[in-house]
Formats: C-alpha cells, sequence, structure tokens
C-alpha cells in the first residue's frame, strides 16, 4: 500500500515550525511536525537524524550504513551563526516582522503627533491667558488714570467753588459796604440839613423871645449838643443795623454757598461713583468675554485633540484591518504553494512504485517477447513456407495488440494509484483549507471585536473628558460669577458708605455753621429767609433745597 503526508514547507504557529517528510524507502511515508524556531540559535544542535534542510527539509532514515551514515548525519546538522540567522528568518511568518515595525512607527508617529498637538495646545493657552490679563491689566491702569484725572478735576472743582465764594463774599461785601457809605453819607448829609432846620427855626424862635444874650446863646448851645448827640446817635444806630445786616447777607450768603457746595459736592461724588460702577461693569463684561474666548480656545483645542485621536485610531485599525487582510491573503496564498508544492512533490515511494510497476511491465514486455520467439519458431517450423509471411503478419498483429493492451493496463493502474492518492490528498487539503479560513475569520472577527470595544471605550472617554471640561466651565464661570457679585455688593456698600460719610459731613458742617449764626444773634429763619440782594445764578438754590435744608438740617445726607 501506498501512504501519503502533507509533505512541504507549509508555516505552523507563530515561530515558523516546519512540516518535513521521511523515511522514502517506499515502505511507508511519516510526517512530523518540527514546532519552534527550526533551529537552536547561536550555532546550536538540531536533533539528530532530523536535519532541517533549505525548503523544508528532509529525514533520510535506513539508507546508508548504520554507524558512519548517523554520524555524518549528526555532523551534517551543525550550522553557522548566520545560516542559522538565515534560516530563522527565512521561517518566520511573511512580513511580521515588518507589520509589528509598522505598528510600533504608528503608534511612534500618533505619540509625537500628539505631544506635538498639546504642546502647541499648552503654548497657545499660555498666550491666550497672558494676552488677556495683559488686557485686563492695561484697563486697570487705564481706570485708575481715568478715576485719578476725575479726582483731580474734581479737586479743581471743590478749589474753584470754594475760590469762587470766598470771592462773591467780598464782592457782595464791598457792595453792601460800598452802599451803606453811600447811605451814611445821605443820612449825615439830611441829617445835617435837618439841624440847619431846625437852628434856624430855634434862632428865629429865640430872636421874639424876651431873653438876653447870653440866654439866647446858652439855649442854641444847649440845642446844638442835643441835635449833635441825637445825630451821633442816630448815626450809631444806622451803623449798627448796616453792620448786621452786612454780617446776615454774609451768613445768608455764606450758608447758601455751604449749600451749593454740598449740592456740587454730592454731584462729584456722583459722578466719581457712577464712573466706579461703569468701569465695574466694563470690567465685568471684560471677564466674562475672556470667560467666553477661553471656552471658545479650551473646547476648540479638545476638538483638535479628539479629532486628532480619532483620527490615529481610524488609521490604526484600518492598518490593523489591512494588516490581517494581507495576512490572509498571504496565509491562503502560501496554503495555496503548500498544498501545490504537496502535489508536485509526491512522496517517493509513489514513485518507486510507479517504476516498479514500469520495470514489471518491461519485464513482462520481454517475457511476452520470448515467448513470442519462441512461439514464432514453432509455428515456422510447423508450418509451409508459402503460409509463413501470413502467419507471421497475423501473429505481429496479435503481439502488437497484446502488447498494447498490456501496456494500457499498466497505465490505468498507475493512473488509478496516483488517483487514489490524489483524491486523499485532495482531502486533507480541503480540510486544512476549511481549518485555516476559520480560524482566519475568527482572528478578522476578534480583531473587529476588539476594535469596536477600543473605538466605544475612546467614545466613552472622549464623553467624559467633554463632560469634565463642561464642568470646570461650568465651575470656573460659577466662581467668576460669584466674584463679580461680591464685588458689585463691596462697591455697593463702599458707595452706601461714602454717601453716609458724605451726608453726615455736611449735616454736621450745617449744624455748625447754623450753630455759630445762633450765636452770632441770628435765627435759623432770618438765615434761610430769601435775600434781596442780587447773587450769582450759581449760588441760587430752589426753594425746596432751602427749605429741606432750613426745616432738617441733617436730612442732605438723606
Amino acid at each position: 500500500s501506498l501512504q501519503s503526508t502533507t509533505a512541504g514547507h507549509g508555516v505552523v504557529g507563530g515561530a515558523g515550525g516546519m512540516m518535513v517528510s521521511a523515511d522514502t524507502s517506499g515502505s511507508s511515508i511519516a510526517s512530523a511536525v518540527s514546532a519552534g524556531s527550526g533551529a537552536v540559535g547561536g550555532g546550536g544542535r538540531v536533533p539528530a537524524g532530523g536535519g532541517v534542510g533549505d525548503r523544508g527539509g528532509e529525514h533520510h532514515g535506513g539508507r546508508g550504513p548504520s554507524a558512519a551514515g548517523g554520524a555524518r548525519g549528526n555532523f551534517e546538522t551543525l550550522r553557522t551563526t548566520s545560516i542559522v540567522s538565515r534560516q530563522n528568518k527565512n521561517h518566520q511568518p511573511g512580513d511580521m516582522g515588518d507589520a509589528l515595525s509598522g505598528y510600533k512607527r504608528i503608534r511612534r508617529e500618533h505619540q509625537r503627533a500628539q505631544l506635538k498637538l498639546e504642546e502647541k495646545c499648552r503654548v497657545e493657552m499660555e498666550s491666550h491667558k497672558h494676552m488677556l490679563d495683559k488686557e485686563y491689566e492695561t484697563l486697570l491702569i487705564q481706570f485708575s488714570k481715568e478715576l485719578e484725572k476725575l479726582r483731580m478735576k474734581h479737586e479743581k472743582e471743590h478749589e474753584k467753588k470754594v475760590d469762587s465764594c470766598s470771592i462773591a463774599v467780598k464782592r457782595l461785601q464791598a457792595e453792601i459796604a460800598s452802599r451803606h457809605t453811600t447811605d451814611m453819607k445821605t443820612f449825615q448829609q439830611q441829617y445835617k440839613k435837618h439841624c440847619k432846620e431846625n437852628m434856624e427855626k430855634w434862632k428865629k424862635d429865640l430872636q421874639d423871645a424876651n431873653a438876653t444874650k447870653k440866654q439866647k446863646e446858652a439855649t442854641l448851645q444847649s440845642q446844638r449838643e442835643f441835635l449833635k448827640a441825637s445825630e451821633q446817635e442816630e448815626e450809631h444806630k444806622l451803623h449798627e443795623r448796616q453792620s448786621d445786616y452786612l454780617i446776615l447777607e454774609t451768613r445768608k450768603f455764606r450758608r447758601r454757598g455751604l449749600i451749593t457746595y454740598f449740592i456740587r459736592e454730592k454731584d462729584l461724588l456722583g459722578e466719581e461713583l457712577q464712573k466706579r460702577e461703569q468701569q465695574l461693569s466694563t470690567a465685568h463684561k471684560m471677564l466674562m468675554r475672556h470667560q467666553q474666548l477661553t471656552e471658545d480656545l479650551e473646547c476648540r483645542q479638545q476638538k483638535a485633540i479628539h479629532a486628532l485621536k480619532e483620527e490615529q485610531m481610524n488609521r490604526q485599525h484600518s492598518a490593523e484591518l489591512n494588516s490581517q487582510h494581507e495576512y490572509m491573503r498571504r496565509s491562503e496564498k502560501d496554503l495555496h504553494k503548500k498544498h501545490a508544492m504537496q502535489q508536485k512533490q509526491q512522496p517517493k515511494s509513489l514513485k518507486q512504485k510507479e517504476i516498479e510497476i514500469r520495470r514489471q511491465f518491461r519485464d513482462t514486455i520481454n517475457i511476452q517477447r520470448q515467448q513470442y520467439k519462441e512461439y514464432k519458431q514453432q509455428v515456422v517450423a510447423k508450418t509451409p513456407r508459402e503460409e509463413q509471411r501470413s502467419i507471421m503478419k497475423r501473429l505481429k498483429e496479435d503481439q502488437r495488440r497484446k502488447l498494447a493492451m498490456l501496456a494500457d493496463q499498466y497505465e490505468q493502474s498507475i493512473a488509478e494509484m496516483l488517483q487514489r492518492q490524489s483524491l486523499k490528498l485532495d482531502e486533507c487539503q480541503v480540510v486544512e483549507q476549511q481549518q485555516s479560513s476559520e480560524e482566519l475569520q475568527q482572528e478578522l472577527d476578534v480583531l473587529t471585536e476588539y476594535q469596536t470595544r477600543n473605538r466605544q471605550a475612546a467614545e466613552t472617554q472622549r464623553s467624559r473628558e467633554r463632560r469634565e471640561l463642561e464642568e470646570r466651565i461650568s465651575l470656573r464661570k460659577t466662581l467668576l460669577q460669584q466674584k463679580m457679585k461680591e464685588e458689585s455688593q463691596r462697591f455697593d456698600r463702599e458707595k452706601a458708605e461714602r454717601l453716609r460719610l458724605m451726608h453726615d459731613k455736611q449735616s454736621r458742617e450745617l449744624d455748625e455753621f447754623d450753630k455759630e449764626s445762633i450765636r452770632a444773634g441770628f435765627t435759623a429763619l432770618q438765615i434761610a429767609e430769601p435775600s434781596t440782594e442780587r447773587w450769582p445764578d450759581e449760588f441760587n438754590v430752589s426753594s425746596q433745597m432751602l427749605s429741606l435744608t432750613v426745616s432738617h438740617p441733617s436730612s442732605l445726607g438723606t
């Protein structure tokens, strides 16, 4: 019987084991799988009697002398390091090292790209923060300059108001003093005229009276002294009235100037607080704008990083699938080559059997030819000469026909033997091809499932990162809004406190002024009543404000 095996150099496992054929004596053919690397690295030995050749190797057993052939076979298995390395390289699966190197290169490229993008995002974020901080600091410096400029303007207005009030007081006092001087002169002239008329009347009356000249002079002298005393008294009263009027009008004007100063001070303080409130609102708007810009930049950077990672993952998955498909095509091609090699490299026993059959066929042909010669001699000896030609022709045709039939029988026998071996070999190859296809499809399914899990995990990671970024942005925005609210509340408290202090100060100063007026002998109604003097327009106060300050001096602050 003839037996076959799957001889060749197909790849087994991940280390490139080789399938070798053995026992070419014609009795049996055995197959062996040398799992592993096919040789011991570094110039080591392989098992005796099973050397690995360049194309899968063959173990030749039972052919040469036992002792000498065994020793020579053992020494023939020795290989140098370069040969072993070359054999290991040849025994490795096709392009597996290249695939691993490609994966490593892709991972290194991805890591470099991620590090480069992260560094770019970090630098961009630092530059962005620096720009925003600089813009905010510039705004604060501008606000400080504007407030300082406004305060200097207010100080100048205060000084200008005080100077204008002082000048107006002096002008008022000068006008009143000038008018009083004129009134005094008019009074003196009128009194002198009155005195003169009285003296003339008295002289006329004394001329009609019976009195001595000395009595008349004494009477005139006494009347003259009386008129002089009366003049001095009236002049003194007029001077006192003028002095009181001057003091009263001065107090009225100063109180009115104080009230207008308070009003202007309140307006200037309101202007300053309004300016600060506008600046605070502008600063808060800038902070919110900076927050939005930072949020947009963070979202944009995260999207860029996620897009890069997703692109890298798709590229890696594509490379893995391409590598897997390439591996599957290569495995199918190697299996096809292996089967073709198995078909081409039939076991030597089959060759020897075919040779034996052909040798038997040749022996049979020789025997039949020898028998034909003997039979021919017998026929020639018994047959007459005139019939020998036809008999010989018939015998040749009969011999040719029988030899052709015998050749057909032998060829058919060889063909049936080869067909039986081919059918058996085809069945093993079909089973092996089915197993290989199932294993490759299972590996592809495992890879696809792994990539799906990897993609889902990456999407979950990206969703978690987006959620964490949203939480950080929300927390930062909440803290910023809380800080702005605290600043607004602190400004409102400071505003109310400054208004209260200003109102208290103004009420206190106005009360002290009214007390001084009372100590000077004037009442609050006298000080607050309208003046007949003509004041500048800037010192005119509405009657509502004037009545408010008269009835409730301390209510100006409220």
